[in-house]
């Protein structure tokens, strides 16, 4: 009997009941892809693997992007308060190669590859057996390419140095999976394979995202939770970013990205809420949100892993993550800012409140909203162009939500703003560790290195005071670590350099 449809990790093999599609269908790789109709389950089983992930063998907390890419993420920055002792590892870079965050979110991540690779597999073997035609499958396909593009940069800001690391982006990157890991054969050459660099890691990145592109829709029902055409543009222009490519980001960005406003995407409709809190308070159907993890009452990162419970300490959530007064006092985010407004207040700490589900814990999870492309073309126009339109774009998600606009600024003025805006606009997103990555080497907008943050036991709550520009000395006890610091990058697990002798010789220094 063929191996059943399933999480298969890097090396490793699963048994046949680790994933259950949609959810409860389980399907051998005979029979899944026999009719359009499972074939349908098993594309949907890719999205279901990068949703909800297993953790330490049979629990679900959100890994990989159900929830945990944004704690985790945020967790390694300073704008984001770890409370309790939860995320303690992760905030204070204690974490070794056998550590349970970093080593299962490298380990669902890798599910979600082989579940892509199985299932593009098993398209290819539908069209030669006529079960659907070539063009359906290459629409599936790209989805799966998509998800696997995903994966493998959520990979790179973690376990691999970034892109101008070296000259020539020639250092370790990941592997590269591109083939499904499904019988002890692939399994044996999968654990004989070694690193690709950084540079073959975003060439055959931006290959996925470009077939992505041409063969997925424009539109669709699922518009957000589904990959489109929109999504794979906007993540293209997040990997150009992170590859310093800024003609590419720009060239890219103009598709969805008008010259001049109204911004309103000619691809997919997108454009900025009204108000800054509308991706969250509607987050299944939103101008906005170009791309979102689905999360529901059934199914979900559990009180252990949910963005409710997780963040927000208005609706019974366990709070376990608080704003930073770091963040919170920065005299760039106006007192008067209506994102300030998406918060919540308890004696101890002020919270988000962009996550307000903690009771069936449905909050969608985040990928790539409207407004990050609109900052990356900005921030990439502001680098070659000294401003152009950089400004405008700045001032156009800035402008909803303060009065306080940003004028006479251009070259490295305008860029540390746009950077400063990122902070403010996606706090509580998981996309501060991916700027604190690939500003580290260049070390003018941002940390070289891992930033100083607040301890929770020096949090008062006196420290918060908006705008004010300074954080109370005391406050601050989680030390720096400079970028050449071997923890400024996770460790490959354990698990994996115990199978692979070639990951073992090529695992990060330090560790």
């Amino acid at each position: 009997m063929a191996p059943a449809i399933c999480m298969s990790l890097l090396l490793t093999s699963c048994e046949d009941d680790v994933l259950e599609l949609m959810p409860f269908n389980a399907l051998t790789e005979e029979t899944a892809f026999t009719t359009p109709e499972r074939i349908n389950l098993a594309v949907v089983g890719i999205y279901d693997a990068a949703q909800s992930g297993f953790y330490a063998g049979t629990a679900v907390r959100g890994y990989p992007f159900g929830a945990a890419h944004i704690e985790q993420g945020d967790n390694r920055g300073e704008d984001m308060l770890n409370l309790e002792a939860f995320y303690a590892i992760t905030y204070e870079s204690t974490y070794n190669a056998a550590s349970a965050n970093n080593l299962y979110h490298f380990e669902t991540l890798y599910g979600v590859i082989n579940q892509a690779n199985v299932v593009i597999e098993g398209l290819q073997n539908a069209v030669a057996s006529n079960v659907i035609t070539a063009e359906v499958a290459q629409q599936y396909e790209a989805e799966a390419r998509f998800l696997r593009a995903l994966a493998h940069h959520e990979l790179l800001i973690h376990f691999a140095r970034p892109y101008n690391h070296t000259p020539d982006a020639s250092h370790l990157g990941v592997p590269y999976r591109t083939m499904a890991v499904n019988t002890p054969a692939r399994v044996e050459e999968a654990a004989a394979a070694g690193r690709n660099t950084v540079k073959e890691s975003y060439d055959l990145l931006l290959q996925d995202l470009n077939f992505a592109e041409e063969n997925l829709p424009e539109e669709r029902a699922n518009q957000i939770s589904r990959a489109t055409q929109g999504a794979a543009i906007a993540l293209k222009t997040r990997v150009l970013l992170h590859k310093r490519d800024w003609a590419g980001v720009i060239t890219e960005g103009r598709k969805l990205v008008p010259e001049s406003a109204p911004y309103v995407s000619p691809i997919g409709g997108y454009s900025l809420t009204e108000s800054p809190e509308g991706p969250f308070a509607n987050n299944s159907s939103n101008s906005e949100s170009i791309f979102s993890f689905e999360n529901t009452a059934n199914d979900n990162a559990s009180v252990n892993g949910s963005l409710g419970q997780m963040y927000n300490a208005a609706t019974g959530g366990r709070a376990l993550v608080a704003i930073s007064p770091i963040i919170w006092n920065a005299a760039f985010w106006p007192e008067d800012d209506a994102r300030r407004d998406i918060t919540v207040s308890t004696a101890r700490a002020i919270y988000t409140s962009k996550y307000r589900d903690a009771a069936t814990q449905s909050d969608w999870s985040p990928i790539v909203r409207y407004a990050e492309v609109m900052l990356n073309v900005a921030e990439a126009i502001a680098r070659t162009e000294g401003n152009g339109q950089a400004l405008e774009l700045l001032n156009a998600v800035r402008g909803r939500s303060t009065d306080q606009l940003y004028t006479d600024l251009s070259g490295d003025a305008l860029v540390q703003a746009i950077i400063n805006e990122r902070r403010v606009e996606f706090l509580a997103e998981g996309i501060r560790w991916k700027d604190i990555h690939r500003l580290a080497v260049e070390g003018t907008f941002g940390p070289q290195g891992i930033p100083a943050k607040v301890a929770s036991a020096n949090l008062k709550f006196t420290d918060y005071v908006a705008a004010s520009g300074e954080v109370r000395a005391g406050a601050i006890s989680v030390t720096a670590i400079p970028y050449d610091d071997y923890r400024f990058i996770w460790p490959i697990p354990v698990t994996e350099t115990n199978a692979n002798p070639t990951l073992a010789a090529q695992q990060n220094p330090g560790y």
